[in-house]
Formats: C-alpha cells, sequence, structure tokens
C-alpha cells in the first residue's frame, strides 16, 4: 500500500510538472533574458543610429529594462569584435547582435566558443554555409527601397528638365559609395533603375571613398560629383558628409537611413532604410520562448523591415508620393520586379544567365544561377545581396576600394 501511494504521488507531481511547462509554454522568463548590441560606431553614424533607434525601439515595446539591454558601441571590425561578444556572453546574454560587415568571423569565433548563446550578425554571407546552430545572419530587401527613392529622384529630373534648369541628357545622377561590395553595387543599381523608370535618359556616376564612415571624405567625393555636373546626389555611406554638401550647393539629395530634412530643408526629397525592429522582436521572441532563429532571415516592406522617410514636399516633384505609393503596391505584389532584365544592359547586351557568388568561399567563386523568369533574384538564396553586376549608364569613377 506504502508502494502505491508513493507511485501515485510521484504521478501527481510529474502531471504537475508537465502541467506548469505547458503553462509557460517552454517560455524563458522575462526577467532572466538579456541581450547585447555591438555596433560599428554611434549615434553619430547615420547607419549605426538607424540600427539604435530600432534596437531601442524593439526592447522598449517588448518590456525589457534598462538592464536587459547592454549597448557596445564604436567596435572595431577586428578582434575588438570578439572581446566585446565574448564579454557580452560573460553578463549573461542569451543574445549577441553585431552590425557591420566586418563583424562576421569574430562573432562566428564567438558563436563556436559560446554554444549556449546566439549570435545574430547583420549583412554576412556566411551563415547559411557555416551551419553553426546559433550563429545567425540577417538583412532586409532594401534594393526595393532604393528602387523607391530611385522613383523620387528620376521624378524629379524630370521636374528640372520641364522646367529648362537642364536637358534631357543632362540628367546626370552623383552616388557616393562606401567599397565596391556587392551590398554597394546592389544598392546604387537599384536606385538607378528606379531613377530610369520614370526618366529614361538618366546616368549616374560612382565616387568610392573606401570608408563606411568618413564625412570629410564623403563630403568631397559629393564635391566632386558636383563638379562633374551631377544635379541629384544619392549614397550609400554613412555620415551628413554628401548630403551637406548637397544643401551647401542647392542640389536635390536622396540619403539614406533616416530623414536628413532638419539639417537640409532645401535640398533633401526621400531616404529609404532598413527598419531591425521587427528582426530584434523575432529574435527576443523566439529565444524567450525556446525557438528556432533561422539561419538567414531576409524580409521587406510587408514586414516593416524596409521603409521610406515622409516625402519633403517642399524640394520633391509633385506627385512624388503617390507615384511611390503605386510602385510600392507593384513590388509587393510581384508586377514589378527592380532587377528586370528587360530594364538594363551590360555592354549593350542584354542579361540571359548570370552566376552569382551566393556561396561565399576565399576564391569568391560564383556559384549560384541568379536570373530566371526574366529577373535577377537578389536575396533570395542569402539574405546580403549579391548583385554585383556593372550595367549600362552607371560609370565608376574610382574602383580600387
Amino acid at each position: 500500500m506504502k508502494k502505491l501511494f508513493s507511485f501515485l504521488l510521484a504521478a501527481v507531481m510529474l502531471v504537475a510538472s508537465v502541467s506548469m511547462l505547458t503553462a509557460c509554454g517552454g517560455e524563458k522568463a522575462d526577467a532572466d533574458f538579456k541581450i547585447g548590441f555591438i555596433f560599428l560606431h554611434d549615434e553619430n553614424s547615420t547607419y549605426d543610429k538607424n540600427f539604435l533607434d530600432a534596437a531601442e525601439a524593439a526592447t522598449k515595446e517588448l518590456g525589457l529594462s534598462a538592464d536587459q539591454v547592454i549597448f557596445k558601441t564604436n567596435v572595431p571590425e577586428g578582434n575588438e569584435c570578439y572581446e566585446s561578444a565574448a564579454d557580452l556572453a560573460d553578463q549573461g546574454c542569451d543574445i549577441v547582435f553585431a552590425n557591420s560587415f566586418g563583424h562576421e568571423p569574430y562573432m562566428l569565433k564567438a558563436a563556436k566558443e559560446f554554444p549556449e548563446v546566439e549570435f545574430c550578425h547583420a549583412t554576412g554571407t556566411t551563415a547559411h554555409t557555416e551551419k553553426v546552430a546559433n550563429f545567425h545572419n540577417a538583412f532586409a530587401s532594401i534594393y526595393e527601397g532604393r528602387y523607391l527613392a530611385g522613383i523620387a529622384a528620376g521624378m524629379k529630373l524630370n521636374e528640372m528638365i520641364e522646367a529648362g534648369k537642364i536637358t534631357a541628357d543632362q540628367a546626370k545622377m552623383g552616388y557616393v559609395g562606401a567599397y565596391t561590395y556587392a551590398e554597394v553595387i546592389s544598392g546604387y543599381t537599384s536606385f538607378y533603375l528606379g531613377a530610369k523608370s520614370v526618366c529614361p535618359s538618366v546616368t549616374m556616376e560612382v565616387q568610392f571613398t573606401g570608408s563606411w564612415y568618413d564625412e570629410a571624405l564623403e563630403k568631397e567625393a559629393a564635391t566632386k560629383l558636383l563638379s562633374n555636373n551631377c544635379v541629384l546626389i544619392s549614397q550609400h555611406a554613412d555620415s551628413m558628409g554628401a548630403p551637406t554638401a548637397c544643401e551647401n550647393a542647392g542640389v536635390p539629395n536622396v540619403s539614406y537611413n533616416g530623414s536628413t530634412q532638419s539639417a537640409c530643408p532645401n535640398t533633401f526629397i526621400v531616404s529609404s532604410r532598413i527598419d531591425w525592429a521587427p528582426y530584434f522582436k523575432y529574435i527576443i521572441n523566439a529565444v524567450k520562448n525556446d525557438e528556432e532563429i533561422v539561419y538567414d532571415w531576409c524580409e521587406g516592406f510587408e514586414a516593416g523591415s524596409v521603409a521610406l522617410t515622409d516625402v519633403n514636399e517642399a524640394v520633391a516633384a509633385a506627385g512624388t508620393k503617390e507615384a511611390i505609393e503605386e510602385a510600392k503596391a507593384k513590388l509587393i505584389a510581384g508586377e514589378i520586379h527592380v532587377f528586370d532584365t528587360n530594364n538594363f544592359t551590360v555592354e549593350g547586351k542584354k542579361l540571359d544567365s548570370y552566376l552569382a557568388d551566393v556561396d561565399t568561399d576565399a576564391d569568391y567563386q560564383k556559384d549560384t544561377e541568379a536570373i530566371k523568369d526574366g529577373y535577377f533574384h537578389e536575396s533570395e538564396y542569402r539574405s546580403a545581396p549579391y548583385f554585383d553586376i556593372q550595367i549600362d549608364g552607371i560609370t565608376l569613377l574610382n574602383s580600387m576600394f
């Protein structure tokens, strides 16, 4: 009888334990959760400020307290990143996130050393091939946002042509790029194609700086483009250098990573950006609910991961907001593809096939057919961009970086 009672008591305790686990959904207690963020620069960089704002918004929305969120800023793309990641793991972080391309090998090293911590990295390329269980890459289909920003640029060019300020063959844009990486090439090409979709005569020159964030170099690059008779400037670089040069010269500007309207009210048109808040909420909820984080995450407009600022009506051409909304709806519906091969040529010829370097290796071998159904499938086989084609209509002024 005593044995029967002991057996029944154990069974009741087991059922109670299972019930408690079920009620909790296997979730990690909120108070026990911590997340650490590693940023290449600080809020003075438009790129890093965009991440910082998203991290603050996401953690606030999810009710995390100040002691559950740790920021590390101005962390170089070197072993300092590994040391920062290891320190965050030692401080009890369940997730460590880093925001710059060059942070990747150091995040991967930390992931292998701390298997109980999830390491998430923006703009990286190796998670889907490394297959380390706690190492993840993420990006967004920002090329679609840049395409829409390009439409705003093209409409401004048309307005200038119609007003007699320039002729159609003077519709030349300038673009300040950081490096000749696929991410930058994909960005400036999608911006150009957006402009070309409404202003067929547009051309573009690209000046590289060899740095993600150098205000003096970016301002100098923009100034050079202006001296080459570029009548509108955009950028994939992280400071106020180019927008400031445009404001000083009275030349229209399409910025990146956030509005520059307050500093450049007379020249700012619109800006595209990745909104990282949806990704931050995704990874936080996944860990708290003991759910798997995908190796390679990429979302767009529908998830809220690609966003445009409000159009500056004081500078933009009439009807710009409506044109952007119309094109956005067609992108979401699949009626427009940014890299439709009918809309660009390479050395005068249409592309029917292109091998892209998707599975990164030491030799940068091209491994994946990226053109099918009449368009280049960007960010579908890997989250980070791999469009690296030099198309007609775009001139590179320097490409040593």
